[in-house]
């Protein structure tokens, strides 16, 4: 089956059939060997992108250039106090401005409505690079580490332990269910993703053979589980004060060692990162001060024991953006 998504936006993963996700998976692993083996791929030089970020970013950024460079392609960032999008202009006057200049336009901020009206107005692909709603950049690299480790992309139990309710949960749902992967949201019932799109979730894994669970339940929603997936409790933008409430409801839900003496032995732990494990970072800190913890969604011991893998997902992040953007403009 020839699959071709040339001029295509890439804006949530419900508008790609499993074929389609299958196919950048496989299209990162060609291009992750090519640059382990050192050859050249820079096969869309001339062209050049815009990286709109208002919200900042390590991982997202970082993969978005060197994925370019690596392509030959000239980039140009644009931070937060770099564009005036939203404010001074119109989404749809700056897509139509920015769709004249560059090639290709990624944007990573906040709601959803933005990055599709950018798509709908630019006329060149629109990427998402991370939205309130969805993260499905971040979807790619993750099957990507998955099939690495396993060799598979289906047969597989994959639980997300923590706040369900936003990008990652909602993408993760999305992305297993359409794969045919077994996925459960294990969390406090009022951090349950959106129901219309569990309903969506669960429709597309009746026709992939996949299932949606959710549950509060942690010994049962880890049991016999072959990937344990977290993410920070409290997002960018969020007030200081959600950090009780997330703490409250779900310090139940940290990934420690309990939890993988319950999933299967060679199990693995994955995360998007940025990781609150220890007292290494500034809102880490904050919280320990405030109240008392020096590990918040994962344990230090499971962030850096055996079952970890989040470096290398890290690094897919790169491999799969560049995919992302290949099969789009080449």
């Amino acid at each position: 089956m020839s699959i071709n998504l040339h001029n295509r936006n890439f804006l949530k993963l419900m508008d790609y059939t499993a074929d389609e996700i299958r196919y950048l998976v496989d299209l990162s692993a060609e291009l992750k060997d090519k640059k382990k083996k050192g050859i050249a791929h820079d096969e869309l030089k001339g062209k050049n992108i815009a990286l709109i970020f208002e919200k900042t970013s390590t991982r997202t950024r970082c993969s978005f250039e060197v994925a370019a460079h690596d392509l030959g392609m000239h980039v140009t960032y644009l931070d937060p106090s770099g564009s005036q999008i939203g404010r001074k202009e119109s989404i749809a006057d700056t897509a139509r401005v920015l769709g004249r200049m560059f090639d290709g336009i990624e944007y990573r901020g906040y709601g959803q409505e933005i990055v599709e009206d950018l798509a709908k107005y630019a006329g060149v692909p629109v990427w998402n690079g991370l939205t309130n709603e969805f993260h499905p950049t971040q979807m790619i690299a993750d099957m990507l580490t998955v099939k690495e480790k396993f060799g598979r992309l289906s047969d597989l139990k994959f639980v997300y332990m923590g706040d369900a309710r936003y990008n990652m949960g909602n993408s993760l749902m999305i992305t297993c269910a359409k794969l045919g992967i077994d996925f459960v949201a294990c969390t406090d019932s009022k951090y349950f993703p959106d129901e219309k799109l569990v309903s969506y979730a669960k429709e597309e894994a009746v026709k992939s053979g996949g299932s949606v669970t959710l549950t509060s339940d942690v010994s049962e929603g880890t049991k016999d589980a072959d990937v344990i997936y977290t993410d920070v409790w409290v997002s960018m933008g969020e007030p200081e004060e959600a950090w009780k409430e997330r703490i409250d409801a779900l310090l139940p839900y940290q990934v420690n060692s309990k939890v993988f003496e319950k999933t299967k032995k060679d199990a693995i732990f994955m995360h998007c990162l940025p990781a609150y494990h220890d007292l290494g970072t500034e809102v880490g800190r904050g919280v320990h001060e405030k109240y008392g913890l020096s590990e918040l969604e994962v344990t230090n011991e499971v962030f850096e024991g055996e079952h970890s893998v989040v470096f290398d997902e890290a690094e897919n992040r790169m491999h799969s953006i560049k995919a992302i953007m290949y099969a789009t403009l080449k």
